[in-house]
């Protein structure tokens, strides 16, 4: 076994590894970050492709070893890259993937023809994306949506790099040869608040991937609703899964939230911070997580205002929920289905509130399970399937 210093997603790693074993093998096996796909393994047909160094690189037959001191780039950690954000919409609407398989090495080698290609010239991009095999759409779709990233980032006056952010070469790593095993290490530990740390310093701003809108009404007053929610303790006992970890305060909120999907289980620890503004019975939650086991992390934001209903004697409570989720679990974060699941959480939280301010215990669990849930929105999707085709609509589908 050899022992291997690199950063994975701005992330200082130290693991061991075979000195056999391939970098795809090594980020998919030992890290969790299997976005990166393993096709071929001879590096011809392209899903694994992934950033060395900030270059396009086949994963599959790059040994790990041979990446020492180097910064790997996986589809995992082009979550929040401007450029990958934009080829993701353009390969949505230019009907640019399948199956999807390949789409993870297709992006990667897809954002170094955005970055460098001055112009949208179709024969270029069609050259520069020949290592990316594709079985399913015929490749006009890709080209497209290449296409139109390229010329609406040049209308915007983004010019092209020269290199694509090559800044020298060699194999990879060689780049980091300089670097000492002692400087990886100061660069973890100085990576660790950010990355690592289950309850970081600073709970920063984020702009979220997915935004969910909810609704649901209380039979108590406004006044009472709001009195309620500054309860940080009370509140937390209503969400199911949820835990507080240190005594709360406004400013910074410690806790956890369990979660199960199956064999899978997820513990994410974090903090947020909680804002309030009396004068429009207005509110604002913002929180950040992770999961030491599955190498995931989550940013959330919940924004709420209370509405009177009935004279003043019933509230709703309108709900934004913003998320943005990276790791291994976000292969799971299917909107429709997120979506579903929203509303049976809401629903529940909302019941457990009621109960809690009319006196009654609320029905927290101890740990939120998807399994369970997924299954009753399964069944709800089935009567309105089953209830469509009986009463004539949607045949012609």
């Amino acid at each position: 076994m050899t022992m291997i210093a690199l950063h994975v997603n701005r992330r200082a790693v130290e693991l061991s590894a075979e000195p056999r074993t391939s970098l795809a093998d090594f980020v998919r096996e030992r890290l969790d970050l299997t976005g990166t796909h393993l096709g071929c393994e001879h590096g011809v047909c392209g899903a694994c492709t992934v950033l060395l160094d900030g270059v396009p690189a086949r994963s599959c037959i790059t040994y790990a070893v041979a990446c020492e001191g180097a910064d790997v780039t996986t589809i995992e950690g082009l979550d929040a890259d401007e450029v990958t954000t934009e080829l993701r919409a353009a390969f949505t609407r230019e009907h640019a993937l399948q199956c999807g398989y390949c789409t993870p090495g297709m992006l990667v080698s897809a954002r170094d023809l955005v970055l460098r290609l001055p112009d949208a010239d179709e024969r270029r991009i069609r050259v520069g994306l020949s290592g990316n095999l594709c079985r399913c759409t015929g490749y006009v779709g890709i080209v497209r949506a290449v296409q139109s990233v390229i010329e609406a980032r040049r209308a915007r006056n983004i010019a092209p790099q020269a290199d694509g952010g090559r800044t020298h070469l060699g194999p990879a790593g060689s780049g980091r040869a300089t670097s000492s095993r002692e400087e990886l290490q100061r660069a973890r530990q100085a990576l660790a608040p950010a990355s690592e740390s289950a309850t970081p310093g600073r709970i920063p701003d984020f702009t979220p991937a997915t935004v969910l809108d909810q609704r649901f009404t209380l039979p108590h007053p406004p006044a009472k609703v709001f009195a309620m929610f500054d309860d940080i303790a009370a509140i937390a006992a209503c969400l199911p899964g949820v835990s507080l970890t240190a005594p709360p305060r406004p400013e910074r909120v410690e806790g956890s939230i369990r979660v199960r999907l199956g064999p899978i289980a997820a513990a994410f620890e974090g903090a947020a911070r909680i804002e309030r503004d009396p004068a429009t019975l207005a509110g604002r939650i913002v929180g950040i997580g992770t999961d030491q086991r599955s190498h995931s992390a989550t940013q959330g934001e919940i924004r709420y205002r209370l509405v009177p209903l009935e004279g003043g004697a019933a509230t709703a409570v309108e709900l934004s929920i913003g998320y943005t989720l990276t790791g291994m679990l976000a292969q799971f974060g299917r909107p429709g289905l997120v979506r579903d699941l929203a509303r049976r959480l809401i629903a529940e939280f909302a019941g457990n509130l009621d109960r809690h301010m009319s006196g009654a215990p609320s029905r927290s669990a101890a740990e939120l399970s998807f399994w369970s849930i997924a299954s009753d929105v399964l069944r709800a999707r089935l009567a309105r399937m089953f209830g469509r085709v009986f009463t004539g609509k949607g045949s012609a589908e």
